[in-house]
């Protein structure tokens, strides 16, 4: 076993932290703030260290999410602060969780976004204030409903602006506003 670097509870808080403020409260997704006031997220922390470990747990979740009513769980968090800390070993796995998909009959009724503390667009730097979109506190799995993001789209007909729209956001904001709004996130 891994020795804990946080409570579950902790990183839970954390996460929300991070979507309250930067998710939400930067408008990064404007279809976040509804399922987040109506609690309709879904949080677990996973325990794995291992990417077996986490395959096992991202399709434990992945169940559970298509099996739900929307009404009480519309999206699902898989934080893993202990398996696939490395970046591109993370995003190696987001091959193995589009294929679980894939393999559960559920590719085109859910799928995965991804965060990471260390998140990296290609062709970018690793201090690029564009990466900070998709930074999160812990490698986190975003599990969501297509039907869902469908709706999204249609009620909001410029969804195709919003990856444009959150790089001006965080270019105006810059790094070291990132860092007012996270001070605990600036690397040791």
């Amino acid at each position: 076993m891994t020795t804990p670097i946080a409570t579950s509870e902790e990183i839970i808080a954390s996460t929300q932290n991070w979507l309250e403020k930067a998710v939400i409260g930067l408008n990064l997704c404007p279809f976040a703030k509804a399922v987040h006031v109506k609690q309709q997220i879904r949080y677990f922390v996973s325990e794995a260290t291992t990417p077996e470990e986490l395959l096992q747990d991202l399709i434990r979740e992945l169940e559970v999410l298509a099996e739900a009513n929307p009404e009480k769980i519309e999206t699902s968090l898989l934080m893993h602060p202990y398996a696939l800390t490395d970046f591109l070993d993370y995003n190696e796995f987001l091959d193995i969780a589009d294929a679980a998909l894939e393999d559960l009959d559920l590719d085109g009724i859910l799928q995965v976004a991804s965060f990471h503390p260390d998140y990296q667009f290609a062709d970018t730097e690793a201090d690029d204030i564009e990466n900070f979109t998709n930074r999160s506190p812990y490698p986190t799995l975003h599990l969501l409903r297509e039907e869902s993001i469908d709706k999204a789209v249609e009620a909001f007909p410029e969804a195709d602006e919003i990856y444009e729209k959150n790089m001006q956001t965080l270019r105006q904001l810059g790094l070291e506003g990132w860092k007012k709004l996270f001070p605990s996130t600036e690397k040791k």
